[in-house]
């Protein structure tokens, strides 16, 4: 499944969330967020992004949804729990995690293909380096 292609402005309530003192995240945030869901319906669905981890590698991320565009588009960040589902294949003992937030519409994180990220991937193998 390909992932959405919905991206939005961060409304400026969200960045000052991520900027402020012991938010855990030293840089600047990017003033835009990208849909990290696989394809669905955008009048249903609640778009989501990723925005920063919790305090521990298991408690609850802050995650950014929104829905509809211009001035009907409605948001809000929350911190929501990790998706518990795990993918774990047998012939090569390979344990992968959910990375997407619990009770997320749609396929698992490891069913989402970025195709640009997937592109950009592959323009690098083992040796290269990005200064050519």
């Amino acid at each position: 499944m390909l992932q959405c292609t919905a991206v939005t402005l961060l409304p400026p309530d969200a960045v000052l969330r991520l900027t402020a003192p012991g938010a855990d995240r030293p840089e600047d945030p990017e003033p835009y967020v990208l849909c990290e869901l696989g394809t669905h319906d955008d009048q249903h669905t609640e778009h989501a992004a990723y925005l920063r981890p919790g305090r521990t590698p298991d408690s609850p991320a802050l995650w950014f949804f929104w829905t509809g565009s211009g001035p009907e588009r409605t948001h809000r960040a929350e911190s929501s729990p990790w998706c518990p589902a795990v993918l774990r294949r047998l012939d090569s003992g390979l344990v992968r995690q959910c990375a997407l937030f619990d009770h997320h519409t749609a396929a698992h994180s490891w069913d989402v293909t970025d195709p640009l990220g997937d592109l950009i991937a592959e323009q690098f193998v083992s040796g290269d380096s990005p200064e050519g």
